[in-house]
């Protein structure tokens, strides 16, 4: 048990200096920097004009369908490098569990395309 403390311990020191090291500086930062801000400071800086109705306004739905979408093919992405790192290891199994991934994903795709998902009108 000590031995498993003795090789957190490295961490912990990390820790605790990042968090006494942010605690410093902001601290610091409110004691020496002047705290007036002035009227432009507050103001629209996006657009150039103030914002105009709730900020909770909904969302069509195509918007989060092509979300979605971005994530199933950022996630496919990331399963790919791996892959294609250890494919020599995994041999067949895993080189047609890959394409069972892939066209599960392609048949997904397909149908979001045919029921208009894509389409802004």
């Amino acid at each position: 048990m000590d031995q498993l403390l003795a090789e957190y311990l490295p961490i912990l020191v990390f820790l605790a200096i990042a968090a006494g090291l942010s605690c410093v500086l902001v601290a610091a930062s409110a004691l020496i920097a002047k705290q007036r801000p002035d009227p432009d400071k507050g103001s629209a800086y996006e657009c150039g004009f103030p914002a105009l109705g709730d900020a909770r306004a909904k969302f069509d739905v195509r918007y989060y369908l092509v979300a979605i979408l971005f994530i199933i093919f950022d996630l496919e992405v990331a399963f790919l490098f791996p892959w294609a790192v250890s494919l020599g290891a995994i041999g067949l199994f895993g080189f047609w569990s890959m394409m069972l991934f892939l066209a599960i994903l392609t048949v997904g795709f397909v149908y979001e395309w045919r029921k208009g998902a894509l389409e802004w009108d």
